[in-house]
């Protein structure tokens, strides 16, 4: 197969701030990337606009045919209708906007729309640290915390498309969300809680990479910080387990960027309290960086063609 015979799949992360954009191999080998800032106030048209124009260089310059396209987005999405449900109010003309119809029509080629924790989740499993793997739960941490499950070799997002949403579970304290409820995991493990309660014990404002630092260095209240963090996910994780006898678990998301602190700690919690099976839990870190929700979603659309024989 020469070059501009072969079979392109796109990814796009459409994020409240930036926009990822991949273009990918048939095997999902990234290709070519770029990514440019979200418009997030200008409406979703506007939004779609930008991340194709970041996709359009790519593919001039890349040789080969597009057959499909896979967006991943923050907030709740009707996945089979390719469209935006509830967007948070970073948002303006978000929600309801028909995704998966503005990028067919602009590239004349399917296009598909997932949550981004479960796009991140096809891409570790089609490309990362889980990849092949039947039984897993996805967890990312970054601003807030996303769950996704993969039951049985495939996405189990549940009737309404909420399975595996571990970061608002009640039942972590009583601290306030911004969800509107309260005593949600993400109130201790999220990196912008990780900052609320670090800055309440010391009324020091950092970033969660910095309580991290700080925590090497032997800041005291910066480990327990990270202790209760860690502490909310291997919780949530033997939940999780306890109720669909899942125990890999994949983990993303900037907080993750400071996994020698993370993973002891939430290794030391799973092993006072494990899951109920007494089958150990398998925690690993998520492989694909940046490129898992735009792989992911590419992952997504190769998927569904395959299935249909479209490829």
């Amino acid at each position: 197969m020469t070059p501009r015979e072969r079979t392109l799949f796109a990814g796009m992360d459409i994020g409240g701030t930036t926009t990822e954009v991949v273009l990918c191999a048939e095997d999902l080998t990234v290709l070519d990337r770029a990514g440019t800032a979200t418009p997030a106030a200008d409406g979703g048209q506007a939004m779609i606009g930008k991340a194709l124009g970041a996709l359009a260089p790519l593919l001039e310059r890349t040789p080969g045919r597009l057959v499909g396209v896979g967006a991943g987005a923050a907030g709740v999405v009707d996945s089979a209708a390719g469209r935006i449900l509830v967007a948070s109010d970073s948002f303006t003309g978000w929600a309801g906007f028909a995704v998966a119809d503005a990028v067919e029509s602009a590239l004349g080629v399917p296009a598909y729309l997932d949550n981004d924790v479960n796009a991140f989740l096809y891409g570790e499993v089609y490309g990362g640290a889980v990849r092949g793997e039947t039984d897993i739960l996805g967890i990312t941490l970054g601003t807030g915390v996303g769950g996704a499950l993969w039951t049985g070799g495939a996405l189990f997002p549940g009737p309404h498309g909420a399975a595996g949403e571990i970061g608002h579970i009640p039942g972590f304290g009583d601290l306030p969300c911004t969800c509107g409820g309260r005593g949600h995991l993400e109130t201790l493990a999220s990196g912008r809680s990780l900052c609320a309660r670090y800055a309440e014990r010391t009324g020091r404002r950092l970033t969660a990479r910095e309580i991290a630092e700080a925590a090497g260095h032997g800041d005291g209240d910066a480990l327990a910080v990270y202790r209760a963090a860690a502490g909310g996910l291997a919780r949530a994780i033997v939940m999780t387990a306890g109720l669909v006898d899942v125990t890999t678990v994949v983990v993303g998301g900037g907080v993750s960027g400071a996994w020698w602190l993370l993973e002891p700690l939430v290794r030391e919690a799973l092993a006072a309290e494990p899951p109920v099976s007494g089958h150990p839990v398998r925690l690993v870190r998520a492989a694909l960086g940046a490129d898992a929700i735009p792989v992911g979603a590419a992952a997504r659309a190769r998927r569904e063609l395959t299935a249909g024989a479209l490829v």
